[in-house]
C-alpha cells in the first residue's frame, strides 16, 4: 500500500475478526504512515462492531490520524479516555514522542506489567520498555509518533503481550551507514542493500548484541532486552519494512528464528514480546 500508485486505500475489517494487540499496533502504524505520505485512507468497521469497541478501549482511535475516515463512524467517546487505568488486563496505547525520552510512559507500563504478573518481572519490564522506547528517541528520525501498549491474555498459557512501535528508519537502515567504520566484519557480510542482507543484519543485531551505530557506548538497546527474553523464555517478534523475524527461547537459550519474508511494506520497527507468566 505504501509503494502503490493508488491515491486512496480502503481497509475492511471482516465480520468476526478478532484483532490481537500486535496486529492493532501494526495497523495503527501503517494507517498513520499512509496519511503522512499523502494517501486518502478509509477503515471500514461496519461488520465488526466488537472489534471497534476493543480498538476504542485500547486507545487506537486516540492515536489514529484525524484524516483517516472510519466507517460507519468514529466512536463518539474514547473508551481509553473514559476507562483509562481501570482494566486489569490492558494498558492503553501510549504515545512515544520521538523528541522526548518518554520516561513517564516507561514507568507506567513497567508498573502495570508487574501488577499483572509478579515482582520477578520488574527488571524485565523496565528493561524492555526503557530500552525500546528509548530507541525511538535515539534512532527513529521520524516525525510520526510511536506508541506502546500491553495486554494480558488467558488461553492455553497465560501471557502478557507487549508492543513498542515506531515509524522510523528501521534497524538495518540505522546500522548500515556505520558498519564499515565500526563493524568491518559485518560490513563485508551485509554492506549490500537487499532483503537478504537486511534480514541477516537484523538477526545478527538481535542475537549477538554489541552492535552500535556509534561503535561503542550507546547502541540500539537490544542486548539487555534480548537477555531478559532469554531469561524468561519469552517470544520476540520484530517486524521490519518487508519482513518479520520471530525468536523463540527455551530454558534460557535461543532455539529457533523464523523469518517471514516479502511482506507489504511498513516503515519502522515493531517489537512484540510475549512473556509467559504462568505461576511456577
Amino acid at each position: 500500500m505504501i509503494d502503490s500508485n493508488c491515491s486512496s486505500v480502503l481497509v475492511v475489517i471482516p465480520n468476526g475478526c478478532k484483532i490481537l494487540l500486535i496486529v492493532a499496533a501494526r495497523l495503527l502504524a501503517l494507517l498513520n504512515q499512509l496519511i503522512y505520505i499523502g494517501k486518502k485512507v478509509t477503515v471500514d468497521l461496519t461488520e465488526c462492531a466488537s472489534t471497534k469497541l476493543f480498538l476504542s478501549r485500547a486507545g487506537f482511535f486516540d492515536h489514529l490520524d484525524d484524516q483517516v475516515q472510519v466507517v460507519p463512524d468514529r466512536p463518539r467517546f474514547s473508551g481509553a479516555a473514559r476507562y483509562k487505568g481501570n482494566s486489569d488486563a490492558l494498558v492503553e496505547f501510549g504515545a512515544i514522542d520521538p523528541n522526548e525520552e518518554n520516561k513517564d510512559l516507561v514507568v507506567q507500563l513497567q508498573q502495570r506489567f508487574v501488577q499483572q504478573s509478579d515482582a520477578r518481572y520488574e527488571i524485565a519490564a523496565l528493561t524492555v520498555f526503557g530500552e525500546l522506547i528509548g530507541n525511538v528517541f535515539e534512532h527513529s528520525e521520524s516525525p510520526i509518533f510511536g506508541f506502546a501498549s500491553l495486554q494480558r491474555y488467558v488461553g492455553r498459557r497465560k501471557h502478557i503481550q507487549t508492543v513498542v512501535s515506531d515509524s522510523g528508519l528501521g534497524i538495518a537502515r540505522t546500522l548500515r551507514p556505520s558498519l564499515q567504520k565500526h563493524h568491518p566484519k559485518l560490513y563485508k557480510r551485509y554492506k549490500e542493500e537487499s532483503l537478504e542482507s537486511d534480514v541477516g543484519l537484523v538477526q545478527t543485531a538481535l542475537t549477538e548484541g554489541g552492535i552500535s551505530r556509534f561503535g561503542s557506548g550507546r547502541g540500539l538497546g537490544f542486548e539487555s532486552s534480548r537477555k531478559q527474553a532469554m531469561k524468561f523464555d519469552a517470544e520476540l517478534t520484530v517486524r521490519q519494512e518487508r519482513f518479520c523475524l520471530n525468536f523463540e527461547y527455551k530454558e534460557g537459550e535461543l532455539v529457533r528464528v523464523t523469518p517471514v519474508l516479502d511482506l507489504p511494506r511498513i516503515l519502522g520497527s515493531h517489537f512484540c514480546f510475549d512473556f509467559f507468566v504462568d505461576p511456577e
